[in-house]
């Protein structure tokens, strides 16, 4: 496995190389395409969302324990999408690896450390919004941005604490059948000196342990708290006289099933490819068409969050509409009426400022 291209490590790791299925040429190209306008719609509307809500959560709005959640995971998000046109490149160039191995090993760490960024900092957000309908008086005391600051942190060093294997076995080399086309892949022999049958178990064994730390560090455990922090807060909200409307209930249901629905196909072909030894013409097919599709959404999810975690507030709209319009009218305003731009007023002068997201 070491010396050959095989299955496991062109599906596995960031579902992008399944370039081996020969009987699947046509269809293998048809999703291969389909692979690079997703993943360039993913790269445009991440990059751009995910920017605005950093330039308006880190510049134009009063720092709070909300938009300190916000900012860090459209960080998160946004550097999760903006390595996305290597991706595109490597597909398009076939599959062939130009960028060196360096760059193989720093885009596939990149992306899964955002991912466990991007899904702890979910877990947090629905935490803390449970902590704060469940335990008001707790929340009003003790939830300070300062605190917030720390737990973003420590976020930050357990993703990238379970990115490491990645950065340890991603590799370059060149192509059995052409010395021009370089492979990026998993190598999952590295560093070892055994006898072949010996790489081959070593070699199982890691990428199982691998396989199995994302599904569960990355998807059962967050879900599985998301999802309880959901039902408190539906409870609460359920037995609330005061509730005015069932809107924070149905985005909080969007929420979980988004979640769900863009990462739980990833982890089910990144355990239907490993459960598998030898491939039947039926299992090819599903596949080739499964793989890039479970990609795609997991790539999506980065785009969602904007929309699902920011643009529902009122306070994000207000702020966004005034950052806008007002680098608009800067523009195009002659110098003399500048000074009376809303973009050069204090950020106290606007009610909005002390309301969160």
């Amino acid at each position: 496995m070491a010396t050959n291209t095989t299955l496991e490590e062109n599906v596995y790791g960031e579902y992008e190389d399944y370039s081996d299925f020969e009987n699947n040429l046509p269809l293998r190209d048809s999703m291969r395409l389909l692979s690079m306008v997703v993943y360039s719609i993913a790269f445009v509307l991440g990059v751009f969302g995910n920017g605005l809500v950093i330039f308006v959560t880190g510049f134009r709005m009063k720092r709070s324990v909300n938009t300190i959640w916000f900012l860090n995971l459209a960080i998160a998000d946004f550097v999760f999408t903006f390595f996305l046109p290597l991706s595109v490149a490597h597909m398009g160039l076939g599959f062939h690896w130009p960028f060196g191995k360096a760059l193989c090993k720093l885009n596939s760490t990149v992306a899964f450390f955002n991912m466990f960024a991007s899904v702890f900092l979910l877990t947090i957000i629905s935490m803390d919004r449970c902590i704060s309908v469940a335990r008001p008086v707790w929340a009003q005391n003790c939830r300070t941005p300062r605190l917030a600051s720390l737990v973003a942190l420590g976020i930050w060093v357990a993703a990238l604490l379970l990115s490491i294997p990645y950065l340890v076995f991603r590799d370059t080399r060149s192509s059995p059948t052409d010395e021009n086309i370089t492979h990026c892949y998993n190598n999952f022999a590295l560093s070892v000196d055994l006898p072949s049958e010996e790489v081959g178990k070593l070699e199982e064994y890691r990428h199982q342990a691998m396989v199995l730390t994302r599904f569960v560090a990355g998807f059962l455990v967050p879900f599985s708290i998301i999802l309880i922090c959901y039902g408190i807060i539906a409870a609460r909200l359920k037995g609330n006289r005061l509730t005015r409307s069932d809107r924070p209930f149905k985005i909080m249901v969007a929420v979980v099933l988004a979640f769900f629905v863009c990462w739980f196909p990833y982890h089910v072909f990144s355990f239907l490819e490993m459960s598998l030894a030898t491939v039947t013409p039926w299992q090819q097919t599903v596949l080739v068409v499964g793989t890039p599709l479970a990609s795609g959404l997991a790539y999506l999810n980065s785009c969602l969050n904007p929309f699902l975690y920011v643009f529902v507030g009122q306070d994000f709209r207000q702020k966004l509409r005034m950052s806008v319009l007002a680098a608009f009218e800067s523009a195009f305003s002659e110098p003399s009426v500048q000074a009376s731009l809303p973009f050069t007023k204090s950020k106290s002068s606007s009610g909005v400022d002390h309301h969160e997201v």
